[in-house]
């Protein structure tokens, strides 16, 4: 497994340093292409990276931004990764609304899927069983070894055909949509942003334990195509020093 740490002394700290990666990565995308694409994920943590990203002075403007996941929500709604992101960072920077590619989570998580998945086709231009090759795809970690909305027993996690599906979380008795591992595991660049105590014993058992990928679905970024850099707090480290 190859991976870069970064480890910082608060979640605001790892949020800022994976925010900086970012812009990076991004800056160095656009010398190559006329444009860039990067997926987020959401939550408290992305939730700080994303007010890192207000701050910059960064030209949005070639930048297509997507999702890793959805709750089936529409927009405005609290629980909604879409406007996490528009009201921390989106709305206050004016990102332009054509480069905005959110899932349609306020119609049926199926069509709502279906519909994310031929998005991406048109905008990565793909044709038969290509797969697009985002920037950055910016991912999370729960304390059950889940990322994504691939949730552990989830047979989608051993899917290597499709780009985005629509998935039922028992435990949480809600459904999502997510892209899927063929996906995330072409990224050019994926950035883990990983914090809190909660997440101490997930994370040894990704870098540590034997691979076991349906319980263990996080285990998935040993298999990533292109860099995989996991941004870390104390708290979250500590079960790995």
């Amino acid at each position: 497994m190859n991976f870069e740490t970064v480890l910082s002394d608060s979640p605001q700290a790892a949020a800022e340093a994976c925010g900086s990666r970012v812009l990076q990565i991004l800056t160095g995308a656009l010398v190559e292409r006329d444009t860039a694409a990067i997926a987020v994920s959401g939550g408290n943590t992305p939730k700080l990276l994303f007010q890192f990203l207000t701050k910059s002075e960064f030209d949005w403007s070639r930048i297509h931004l997507f999702w890793v996941d959805e709750r089936a929500v529409p927009p405005g709604d609290p629980q909604s990764n879409y406007t996490l992101a528009y009201d921390n960072w989106l709305g206050p920077v004016s990102y332009p609304a054509s480069n905005i590619h959110r899932m349609q989570a306020e119609l049926p998580v199926s069509e709502a899927a279906e519909r994310y998945a031929d998005a991406i086709r048109d905008h990565f231009h793909l044709r038969g069983d290509c797969f697009p090759v985002f920037d950055i795809i910016q991912q999370g970690m729960g304390p059950d070894i889940h990322t994504a909305s691939l949730f552990p027993g989830e047979p989608l996690i051993l899917d290597r055909t499709g780009i985005a599906a629509a998935v039922y979380v028992e435990k949480l008795k809600a459904a999502r949509i997510t892209l899927l591992p063929g996906v995330l595991q072409r990224a050019r660049n994926t950035l883990m942003l990983v914090t809190g105590a909660d997440k101490a014993s997930a994370l040894k058992t990704v870098w540590s334990a034997p691979e076991a990928l349906l319980e263990s679905p996080a285990q998935l970024t040993r298999h990533h195509e292109g860099q995989v850099a996991w941004f870390l707090d104390e708290a979250a480290a500590a079960g790995i020093r």
